[in-house]
């Protein structure tokens, strides 16, 4: 196995009934898949909340030809978010909507997301497969359009079982107390 970022549980929210929206969180980038997500969410009729890093000349870019024409009601910008107002809109999401585009090494926000009982709607790039168990914590297909017909299934997901696929992988205690005989 491979050695993971811890994360520490305790200062997460855990929600067991979320609100409806779903959520994007990440930087504003064609990688990252924003123009995806709204896409995803407007299929499933549920609102998107995004918040997202969007500073440098080509996040901004990005944003102003593909985000902001879609601002309104049912797509809402957030911003960059700190810490606590991060994992509310985690806690409260139905799902984290995660779209990439490129093989991402390690998706901490996947991880983050899970910790909250937040399922994962993403595509198989990078250590998404890892991270994410289809239809246990989530669901993972190849294509972004094959997402959005998922969201009237996130019921079949337990949140618990999300945060608690997380304390048994990825939080700071499982990744310290993992052997060497773990690979």
């Amino acid at each position: 196995g491979g050695c993971y970022n811890g994360l520490p549980l305790e200062p997460i929210p855990f929600r067991a009934a979320p609100d409806d929206y779903l959520a994007f969180l990440g930087r504003m980038s064609p990688e990252k898949g924003p123009a995806d997500a709204i896409r995803i969410a407007r299929e499933a009729g549920l609102p998107l909340l995004i918040g997202a890093k969007c500073r440098e000349d080509d996040e901004v870019a990005y944003f102003e030809e593909h985000v902001a024409p879609h601002v309104g009601t049912d797509v809402v910008w957030l911003g960059e978010l700190n810490a606590t107002e991060k994992f509310a809109l985690l806690a409260g999401a139905r799902a984290l909507v995660f779209p990439i585009a490129w093989p991402e090494p390690f998706g901490m926000v996947m991880i983050e997301a899970m910790a909250c009982g937040t399922p994962v709607l993403a595509t198989r790039h990078g250590s998404v497969p890892e991270v994410v168990v289809d239809g246990v914590t989530g669901f993972v297909r190849d294509s972004p359009d094959e997402l959005a017909p998922l969201v009237a299934r996130l019921g079949e997901i337990d949140r618990a079982a999300c945060r608690r696929h997380v304390a048994e992988r990825f939080s700071s205690f499982a990744v310290c107390s993992v052997g060497a005989d773990d690979d």
